[in-house]
């Protein structure tokens, strides 16, 4: 068979399942490996062409110079600090090493040497890899300790400067940390080497060593103990900047307890340091073992037992006298810190009425009041000025103040920018091709009056419709690029002569589902700005295709040689990158500054080291009914004990461009991260007119020194140990009662007592702690424009007797009024109808209070509904009035009726009732009406308030009720037995 079909041929062995793994590890360790590496190649070469494409290269440059440059330094030493004492530690084993085949390090010995080199290789490159990015992750703290500035103010107990505390104490902290670190690892290697090796050996009482090892050790734990001296010499500056105690900073105990056990200990580290030394020569290690013994038992002695002894029978049974002089370092520095030492705090004797007199006095302040509740209207705003479902306003609006033609004040002002929303779009419509390249932007803002209202409860509109129209002009047309809601990326630009493809100013009808749109309905556009990177080539393509994992970026015709990608485009999210230095803001507005669209952006200079400041977390301290409801972004929850508003930041809504203009010129933090990067911030000469009238008091900022407030507004270290004058921040009245969240601050235009012309302010409330009756009404200036005045803070506190009624007591009052509910209840009773209470503002007028509530109504279950302001609540502590407008609510709370003068008063100050004369013309008085007349009275009243109410005339409605309720109340008081 084999001569007739040939000689079979013999099989190739197949490769055994082990080689075909050794060649498989191999290749996907090195695919893994690329791509790492791929993707820090794309991250950081694509960050270069964008710090490029908005003009801060140099930002760009310097960080991650620095970063490289504490990679490499921080990861070498701390690499071959240790592979030198590992290579030491073998060099110097025993020539000979007895042999068990029990003995674990023999074991590890025979598995170790023949792969020593490469394993010492990984070894190096993983303690190299992973010390470098924690030295590279300092970059700011060795930048800020390199360029630190002077405070010009010395802490009081080392007569240290802060800059010291701010700059360079958490530089030295970290190399401490760092080295102490090192140190161990090293001799955890060491030890390990040791064994495997023979030069140390685990048999009979206990470990032995050789020589060699005995000196390598020793002086490996002499240099840590040594390191641990240089902790304890930083530790006392520490004390200064701790927190946690009765108030933060150095308190009796540290100061006289643990100040001088630090003080001892270094000595004693210092002493104990020597005696490992010393054992290189003593051949024993019997004196640095009782060194060592002494250090701890030093440290349990000195540093726990003795400061818990002083702090109990010392300090405890006279803490107030104690801590008195630590308690004031504590309010003097906090306040400093927190920039509320000027506060002015003034008595504030608030009355619950008001006359006709001062209430004619105050007309231009409560004309200026903001009645439009900016949580509430987005849905009006978007419903009449929406113009397609693919724009869109963000929930919450915000407040700025604008001066209109033919005005000469300015006025609060509710804005929004129009942006584009994706989501709108049909389901048909979304692809890759419409969703990057076709939807790119928004187009113009829409303002509002903040304090009228249209005939049928609407905003009245200062900018609104597409193309742009309203008393507030852009001299560009306002497309918005760069916002809030911007897509992650848009790829924009086409070559000369090619037709636009960009949706821009729709023209009625509805815009098409395809990407390219109908011309018919809609204007096309091609981006034009500075502003986003070019893609125009392959690499740049790849790399974005990478970056965002979308191929299209490549294979789309649509990307061609003038294109160019936009993203990273949030106002906030720019400001950060390329101040990476500075706290942002949550609150960012749109502003129409010198006829362009601008994002103004608040940046915040932060540190947790000023000594004696009391410590804040930024999010509790900035967390309201906004942030909870994602309103506003929420701060990070960096704990801080020094903030300044030093930046403020402007993002151009089309091209993207970013400015940063110093704002707080007197800022050592600033000062020092303007030698990091020169010529990064711009002077705050810079600033223009037209930009300075947008500015204003950041919310953050405020909510945070409100927050501090609630304690350091007392400056006595006797009353603030007592803790019996602690405010607290209400919660929002109209929030849920489930959530407790705080009030919101509130920006509005009020005069402050003794001024004439109101002024644009964020204002706030307090309680006293446990109670619910107000404490304090605390405002800052928000007028940039006023230089002298912008940032000052006051507080009218409210004297511990008077009984002002606090925002929930003003909100029970609104809801549970006889007039008010019965003006509403034929929107409570309606299923097509629901009210929505607006935010409740406090403001000092005519010597008062006066709270001031809008109330909306909104059709429920109808598409498209939007809530309408309809009444305005207002009040002066005791009687409530409810109107159609402010004005018509402060009548009806005076018993003020429109158009006559205030009714007169008997001789005992009361008002008569209606149907009394008040004088001696014969008519009736209250003691001498029968109950028939007063229950004729009560229906004639209830009628004349139906009639009115069917009128809309809500402030005769609302007194003819209170005629009611008072004529029923008559009856009542004239009912006898003998009846």
């Amino acid at each position: 068979m084999s001569d007739i079909f040939g000689t079979p041929r013999p099989r190739q062995p197949s490769p055994p399942a082990g080689r075909r793994q050794k060649v498989l590890v191999p290749t996907l360790i090195t695919l893994a490996v690329l791509l790492f590496l791929g993707s820090i190649f794309t991250s950081v070469w694509t960050d270069r062409l964008w710090f490029k494409s908005v003009g801060y290269s140099d930002v760009f440059r310097s960080i991650l110079f620095t970063r490289i440059s504490l990679f490499v330094a921080m990861g070498l030493i701390f690499g071959l600090f240790v592979m030198v004492n590992l290579y030491i530690a073998y060099r110097t084993r025993p020539a000979t090493v007895p042999v068990r085949r029990d003995d674990p390090a023999y074991r590890y010995r025979l598995a170790l040497t023949p792969i020593l080199k490469p394993i010492g290789i990984g070894v190096f490159v993983v303690l190299t890899a992973f010390s470098g990015s924690v030295g590279a992750s300092h970059w700011d703290t060795f930048k800020v300790w390199r360029n630190g500035t002077s405070f010009g103010i010395k802490d009081p107990q080392f007569g240290k400067d802060v800059g010291f505390y701010t700059f360079d104490y958490p530089w030295w902290r970290f190399i401490t940390s760092f080295s102490f670190a090192m140190i161990i690892v090293t001799v955890l290697a060491v030890v390990f080497v040791n064994y495997v090796y023979g030069g140390i050996r685990i048999a009979g009482r206990g470990p032995k060593l050789t020589r060699a090892a005995q000196i390598h050790l020793s002086v490996l734990v002499g240099i840590g103990i040594l390191t641990r001296a240089v902790s304890y010499y930083l530790d006392r500056f520490g004390l200064l900047v701790a927190n946690g105690g009765l108030v933060d900073g150095g308190t009796f105990t540290d100061i006289n307890a643990r100040i001088p056990a630090k003080n001892i200990l270094i000595w004693v580290a210092i002493a104990c340091a020597v005696l490992f030394f010393a054992s290189v020569l003593i051949r024993s290690w019997a004196l640095p073992a009782i060194g060592l013994g002494l250090l701890a038992v030093s440290s349990i002695l000195l540093g726990a037992i003795w400061p818990a002894i002083m702090q109990g029978f010392q300090v405890k049974p006279s803490e107030p006298d104690k801590e008195a002089p630590y308690i004031a370092r504590n309010i003097e520095a906090t306040r400093q810190a927190y920039d509320v030492a000027d506060t002015e705090v003034e008595s504030y004797s608030a009355t619950t009425d008001l006359t006709p007199e001062a209430l004619a006095a105050s007309a231009e302040s409560r004309v200026s009041t903001r009645l439009l509740d900016p949580t509430l209207i987005s849905d009006a705003f978007e419903q009449l000025q929406q113009v397609r479902g693919y724009y869109s306003v963000p929930q919450t609006l915000d407040v700025d103040r604008y001066t209109l033609p033919g005005e000469t004040q300015p006025q609060d002002t509710i804005i929004a920018a129009r942006e584009l929303n994706l989501s709108g779009l049909q389901s048909n419509q979304r692809n890759w091709a419409n969703d990057h390249t076709v939807y790119t932007h928004g187009y113009g803002i829409i303002a509002a009056r903040g304090n009228q209202r249209g005939p049928n409860g609407e905003p009245v509109f200062t900018a609104s419709d597409i193309p742009q129209a309203g008393e507030i002009e852009t001299t560009v047309p306002p497309r918005i690029y760069f916002g809030e809601q911007s897509p992650s990326y848009s790829i924009v630009g086409r070559p000369e002569g090619a037709a636009p493809i960009e949706v821009d100013i729709p023209r009625g009808g509805s815009a098409s589902s395809s990407a390219d749109t109908d011309s018919e309905n809609v204007t096309q556009n091609t981006y034009d700005g500075k502003g986003g990177v070019p893609v125009g080539n392959l690499f740049h393509k790849v790399l974005y295709a990478f970056k965002f994992a979308e191929p299209n970026i490549v294979l789309s015709g649509r990307v061609n040689s003038e294109s160019k990608i936009l993203y990273d485009r949030e106002p906030r999210d720019r400001v950060k990158k390329v101040a990476p230095w500075l706290t942002v803001d949550g609150d960012t507005y749109p502003a129409v500054v010198d006829g362009r669209v601008v994002w103004i952006v608040d940046g915040y200079t932060t540190s947790n080291s000023y000594p004696y400041s009391e410590h804040r977390s930024l999010r509790e301290a900035t967390a309201d009914t906004l942030t909870d409801g994602n309103a506003q972004a929420a701060l990070p929850t960096d704990q801080v004990n020094y903030m300044r508003n030093s930046v403020k930041a402007v993002v151009d809504a089309y091209d993207g461009t970013v400015k940063l203009y110093e704002w707080d010129s007197k800022d050592p933090v600033l000062k020092t991260w303007k030698k990091v990067f020169p010529g990064v911030v711009e002077p705050k000469s810079a600033i223009d007119q037209g930009l300075l009238e947008h500015l204003r008091y950041p919310v953050d900022l405020f909510k945070v020194q409100r927050d501090v407030l609630q304690r350091y507004h007392v400056t006595d270290a006797q009353t603030f140990y007592e803790d019996g004058e602690r405010w607290k921040v209400p919660e929002d009245p109209t929030a849920p009662a489930s959530s407790r969240a705080l009030q919101p601050p509130y920006y509005l235009s009020t005069a402050r007592p003794g001024e004439t012309d109101p002024k644009f302010s964020v204002t706030s409330v307090y309680l006293p702690n446990s109670r619910q009756n107000l404490a304090a009404f605390v405002s800052v200036n928000s007028e940039a424009t006023d230089t002298e005045n912008f940032g000052k803070m006051q507080i009218l506190q409210l004297p511990s007797e008077t009984q002002i009624p606090g925002p929930s007591q003003i909100a029970n009052s609104f809801q549970t009024d006889r007039g008010v509910t019965q003006a509403l209840l034929q929107f409570e009773q309606s299923r097509e109808a629901r009210i929505l209470r607006g935010n409740l503002l406090t403001l000092p007028v005519g010597g008062s209070l006066l709270y001031v509530q809008p109330v909306y109504i909104q059709r429920s279950a109808s598409e498209g509904s939007f809530p309408v302001l309809q009444f305005v609540a207002a009040t002066f502590g005791e009687s409530v009035g409810f109107g159609t407008t402010l004005d018509e609510a402060l009548r009806v709370a005076l018993g003020i009726e429109e158009g006559t003068s205030p009714p007169a008063t008997d001789g005992e100050g009361d008002t008569p009732a209606d149907g009394d004369t008040g004088g001696g013309g014969g008519g009736d008085t209250p003691t001498t009406k029968t109950t028939s007349q007063w229950l004729a009275e009560a229906s004639a009243a209830y009628n004349d308030a139906q009639q009115a109410l069917e009128d809309g005339d809500l402030a005769g409605y609302q007194s003819k009720i209170n005629d009611m309720n008072t004529a029923i109340e008559g009856a009542q008081n004239s009912l006898t037995p003998a009846e």
